[in-house]
């Protein structure tokens, strides 16, 4: 039997961005922050095999008012005419939901919850809106760490295909090799990204979780073996971001033989599951104020 509900709910002065609310049947619990769940990438809301419905509604049944956005140009959301750069018209998009949680459903704080940019999005925006209480963070974007290459590069001197392919003269290393490149790059064999070799990337990511850690977000990341271009073991935020001092606000897991969208059965109700547990069991602050300024 279905305990929840969704509604349509269209955001922002100009109502172009869409978003579904999910809420419990009955009324929701008075002091459990409303979640908000932002895009993968261009991903729509429903999220990849429509794993954001399904985390929604599990949600919902705890007491919490759930909102899927489709940030501007996005899905079913029209592009914001009045704010060109993307990743300030995605803090806009988040801005407004909170705004319409807060009007609409009368919440009191706000949790946000993203995957890859998602997450990253939820971590620039959580240190500028103390409504933000907390973030589950899937696969964010964080800095390689020596400890990071020394498994990266290691783990590939152990494969015999390898060394192989690099006797016969194939592979990675001679493509690079042919490139007149000093050295193999990692970003060779990645998908295009941002530099980290550029010091302003790495400070600007700092500072946004420097921010979100201050103003008492707590955190729950979870790291999967399915980005390994981008992180490789369970520590690495920790070991990237030194100088932001996480203490017992940060919940951190490492899912090392799941794929980044969790698509197998098994891994998704395990996340569920201990987003679900994180949720119930987190003491959040109590936000002080509620008119933040422009992000």
């Amino acid at each position: 039997m279905t305990k929840t509900t969704d509604k349509v709910v269209l955001l922002g002065a100009r109502k172009s961005v869409v978003a579904i609310a999910t809420q419990p049947l009955g009324a929701p619990e008075a002091d459990a922050p409303a979640i908000i769940i932002l895009n993968t990438g261009i991903i729509h809301r429903v999220g990849h095999n429509r794993m954001y419905v399904a985390l929604s509604r599990e949600i919902a049944e705890l007491g919490h008012i759930v909102l899927r956005v489709d940030l501007s140009g996005i899905g079913d959301s029209e592009a914001r005419p009045d704010i060109i750069d993307p990743l300030m018209a995605s803090l806009a998009d988040i801005k407004d939901a909170i705004d319409w949680l807060f009007a609409a459903r009368g919440v009191k704080s706000v949790v946000l919850v993203g995957l890859c940019s998602g997450a990253d999005h939820s971590i620039v925006y959580a240190g500028r809106d103390p409504r933000v209480v907390g973030l589950i963070l899937l696969d964010p974007t964080i800095p390689p760490t020596p400890r990071y290459y020394l498994n990266f590069f290691g783990e590939r001197l152990m494969r015999p295909q390898n060394w192989t392919n690099f006797m016969r003269g194939r592979g990675r290393f001679w493509r690079a090799f042919a490139k007149s490149t000093p050295k193999p790059s990692l970003e060779e064999w990645a998908p295009p990204q941002l530099s980290f070799k550029d010091h302003q990337v790495r400070k600007f990511l700092e500072n946004a979780y420097g921010a979100a850690v201050r103003s008492g977000n707590q955190l729950f990341a979870v790291f999967t073996g399915g980005l390994e271009y981008q992180h490789n073991y369970r520590r690495q935020l920790l070991d990237a971001m030194r100088n932001v001092r996480f203490g017992k606000q940060l919940r951190l897991e490492y899912f090392a033989r799941c794929d980044h969208t969790f698509t197998f059965a098994a891994d998704r109700e395990r996340l569920f599951g201990m987003v679900k547990a994180w949720l119930r069991t987190t003491t959040f602050v109590d936000p002080k104020v509620v008119t933040p300024s422009e992000p």
